[in-house]
């Protein structure tokens, strides 16, 4: 059962929240202000946290900037509710490190829709890091996909390809960037296409085939787990993705490398 913390200064609106996540199954935890909501994540340490932004004693801003310093809580993914829909206020909050936002007031299905996203997000992330874990690589071919890939420099597109480059292994799509960067998805697209002549989906996908190479390269993994590693979760999609690009499978791109060979 999933246990999620809900901070939010409106007594009715906490409530509905509440409500709503204890009818779908998921253990609850409440709180009236950004301070007591500090002491109820150290305590009850939930699988996510959604988090009004203007609120008295402690602002939303300010939670997360706390929850992130403790390493008991920094893992923790929180989702901003808020009403203030400016370009800058979700700019701020993600370059903070919030996960996603939700604008008040919203629906119960786009509350729940939200939330199961973020927490089927956060499981293959922990999915994804088990197996980095066992990808066994050496240190000294850590930074080979680094080199073999390089982002074009340009003011405009500065955060979009730190944002790239920070989750290109998680399951991220062209909405997840310019929510991020705080532009809408056409003006994103329109720009991109302008100062590189790609998009957003090739980008990831580049930065996520030189991960691949360095994996296919340097580790005994599997090619499902390689493709898992960068953020594929269907193995088919990610040989096909390879293809594409290299012209042959990534399997026998392995053996034409001459150093490891798929069991």
């Amino acid at each position: 059962m999933s246990r999620v913390l809900v901070i939010e200064d409106e007594p009715r609106t906490r409530q509905i929240f509440l409500h709503c996540l204890q009818l779908e199954g998921f253990e609850v935890f409440g709180a009236e202000n950004g301070r007591l909501g500090l002491e109820q994540a150290r305590t009850h340490r939930p699988d996510l946290i959604i988090c009004d932004i203007m609120m008295p004693e402690l602002d939303g801003y300010q939670v997360l900037q706390t929850l992130q310093q403790d390493p008991t809580t920094a893992w923790i993914p929180v989702i901003f509710l808020t009403a203030k829909v400016a370009r800058q206020d979700v700019r701020q909050g993600m370059v903070l490190g919030a996960d996603d936002y939700l604008t008040k007031p919203c629906t119960v299905d786009e509350f729940l829709t939200t939330i199961n996203a973020r927490l089927r997000k956060q499981a293959f992330l922990h999915h994804r890091a088990s197996l980095t874990s066992a990808i066994n690589t050496a240190d000294s071919h850590s930074t080979d996909s680094k080199r073999d890939f390089q982002y074009p420099t340009h003011p405009k597109l500065a955060a979009v390809f730190e944002y790239i480059e920070a989750h290109y292994a998680e399951p991220i799509d062209l909405t997840d960037v310019a929510r991020a960067v705080g532009y809408s998805p056409a003006y994103l697209t329109t720009l991109l296409r302008k100062q590189t002549g790609h998009s957003v989906k090739d980008w990831i996908t580049e930065r996520r085939m030189a991960e691949a190479r360095r994996l296919l390269r340097h580790s005994q993994a599997s090619i499902k787990h390689v493709g898992q590693a960068v953020g594929y979760v269907d193995p088919a999609y990610f040989a096909r993705h390879f293809r594409q690009r290299h012209g042959i499978p990534p399997l026998l791109w392995r053996e034409q490398q001459g150093r490891f060979f798929q069991a």
